[in-house]
């Protein structure tokens, strides 16, 4: 079975678009869900639907896989999700370390959706000597010290970092070095990586406050104009930010959209 370091999935090859290649995923969940409730074929409305996107969108994007569908008929569930599995890389084993074996870290190894997505858990690493050789998700945590050696004798090209911000730079850099060409990343910070180094940012603090502006708009509307307008986000992320501290000291500034 080949291996992250050997093969790379072939959609910039071929022209697809980034926002097409987010929505795979997406189409992807959806298609397994049908797929598990035996359901043969899907029309583009239904597909659309229940992946959260218009039909008109998912057309388009299937014609970069060169699916188009039987007129009266649909798109057969089960090829597509062998086409786009395959567009993704998904039908090949990609070895993943993951730094950082706190809360988030430990929850995103017991995460049982890996494996079954075509992602191997290779490695658990973390830089706290206590933690050598304890069983996570049944997998023995290994120190920093053996970052290097760990990804190379597993072939690992995907990384996920789940430190603390002071250390995510730090974990990143050793990252690329080793040979590591795709990032997740779980620390709040900005990573600065070379060119070829994929980088995917996942900030849970900045999706609630996105979610906070969308319910404080809501509830401004409901409340009308003689309550007086609502607090803006600024001044609010201010506040937050004045009256606590985060586990790696002053929280951000929140940065405009």
């Amino acid at each position: 079975m080949a291996t992250g370091r050997t093969h790379r999935p072939a959609t910039r090859s071929r022209g697809i678009p980034e926002a097409t290649v987010a929505r795979l995923p997406l189409y992807l969940r959806a298609l397994t869900a049908l797929s598990e409730r035996s359901v043969p074929t899907v029309s583009s409305e239904e597909l659309a639907a229940a992946a959260g996107v218009n039909s008109a969108k998912l057309r388009k994007d299937f014609s970069y896989l060169g699916s188009y569908g039987t007129r009266g008929v649909g798109y057969d569930v089960e090829y597509l999700v062998y086409q786009i599995s395959r567009e993704l890389g998904l039908t090949q084993d990609w070895p993943v370390v993951i730094v950082g074996i706190g809360n988030l870290g430990a929850a995103l190894a017991n995460y049982g959706g890996f494996a079954s997505r075509g992602f191997r858990v290779a490695a658990l690493i973390d830089a706290d000597p206590a933690m050598a050789g304890k069983p996570v998700a049944g997998i023995g945590v290994q120190h920093t010290d053996e970052l290097e050696h760990i990804i190379e004798s597993n072939g690992v090209s995907i990384g996920v970092i789940a430190t603390p911000a002071g250390a995510a730079q730090q974990v990143c850099d050793r990252l690329v070095a080793a040979g590591v060409t795709s990032i997740l990343n779980f620390a709040p910070t900005v990573l600065t990586v070379p060119d070829g180094v994929d980088v995917r940012k996942v900030d849970l603090s900045i999706e609630l406050q996105i979610l906070a502006f969308h319910e404080q708009r809501k509830a401004g509307e409901e409340a009308g104009p003689e309550s007086g307008p609502p607090a803006t986000a600024a001044r609010a992320a201010a506040a937050v930010a004045g009256d606590r501290k985060g586990p790696d000291g002053d929280m951000p500034a929140v940065m405009p959209a």
